[in-house]
């Protein structure tokens, strides 16, 4: 598992950048919502992450049409989870105070969602989209 999580960081590192740069294009010169943004930016960085995840941190065997399913499952959940709470937690603890604008909550409210969403896809790609093939194991130590 660590292993993993090293490579899923190196790999996430790429992806954020990607996604992020695309997040911030859309919100800031583009001037799409929120939602739109981070929809459009972490559609655009789960592409990178698939096929990068797929051959490079997790090595998976497993068929393309089986995983890209589960992939999309991972990744749906995980953002609706993560930019929905990231939002209401940043809201909640800097606009009250009135020392941020509404544009740099925003912003922070982006961070903090991205860094959910990392956590929460490396656990569900690991376990539900590319779990290790345990019949391969098996066969292996019968031998």
């Amino acid at each position: 598992m660590r292993y993993s999580f090293v490579r899923f960081i190196i790999v996430g590192i790429v992806n954020t950048i990607v996604g992020l740069s695309f997040m911030y294009l859309f919100l800031h010169a583009l001037g799409l919502t929120y939602w739109m943004s981070t929809f459009l930016g972490n559609s655009v960085g789960a592409i990178v992450s698939y096929f990068l995840n797929r051959k490079f941190t997790f090595q998976s065997q497993n068929s393309v049409s089986t995983s890209a399913i589960r992939f999309v499952i991972v990744i749906v959940c995980c953002y609706f989870i993560s930019y929905q709470v990231g939002e209401r937690l940043v809201v909640w603890l800097f606009h009250a105070n009135g020392l941020f604008n509404d544009k740099v909550i925003i912003d922070f409210a982006v961070l903090v969602g991205t860094g959910m969403y990392t956590l929460l896809n490396y656990f569900g790609q690991r376990v539900f989209v590319f779990p290790k093939n345990t019949s391969k194991v098996c066969m292996k130590n019968k031998i």
